[in-house]
């Protein structure tokens, strides 16, 4: 089995070019970077942050079709049982799972070897189809930002340590779970 730890914010609370930093398809050169004959991709896993991009912040804020959206309890407890449905009818085996109120981690393991975009893919539509059925479909159209991180686990090691990271290693987390221990932690 494959493992991945996938990782999602939700719309609108984590925007190219943000104060804090982001991850973003930027490719340009960064003053020390050595000159090349192609471009560099900056949103590959091991690639630094991007600094404040105020330009592109303010872009992609004026870019918004609607507002910020934040999860609450009883969204996070939603989407926990959903996403563990969802792992359950794919045949994937769920290992932990953090929601926060802006953002998701899911540690999972999937049999063969399946793209890691059809597998976030997954989780987001299913977690937004009950959220809507819930709550009413958003102003954005979509509970998600598009994109998102999925890192490949290539060995023990590192699927013990993304499981430590969702449980342990979250800020005020609303729902943390564990197929370990078979509950809400």
């Amino acid at each position: 089995m494959r493992a991945w730890l996938l990782t999602n914010t939700t719309y609108g609370t984590w925007l190219p070019g943000d104060p804090r930093g982001s991850v973003t398809s930027v490719r340009d050169l960064r003053p020390d970077d050595e000159a090349t004959p192609f471009r560099i991709e900056h949103d590959l896993p091991g690639e630094p942050w991007e600094d404040s991009l105020p330009g592109l912040y303010h872009s992609a804020l004026g870019q918004m079709k609607g507002p910020r959206i934040y999860l609450d309890l009883l969204k996070a407890e939603t989407l926990l049982a959903q996403f563990q449905e969802t792992a359950t009818f794919r045949g994937w085996t769920l290992r932990a799972v953090a929601l926060m109120i802006n953002h998701f981690h899911l540690v999972v393991q999937v049999p063969e070897d399946p793209d890691p975009r059809k597998i976030l893919a997954d989780f987001k539509a299913y977690g937004s189809r009950v959220l809507n059925r819930r709550y009413g479909k958003p102003k954005s159209e979509t509970w998600w930002t598009e994109n998102g991180s999925k890192r490949k686990l290539p060995n023990q090691c590192a699927l013990d340590s993304a499981i430590n990271y969702v449980l342990y290693k979250q800020p005020r987390p609303l729902v943390v779970w564990s197929s370990d221990l078979g509950r809400l932690i």
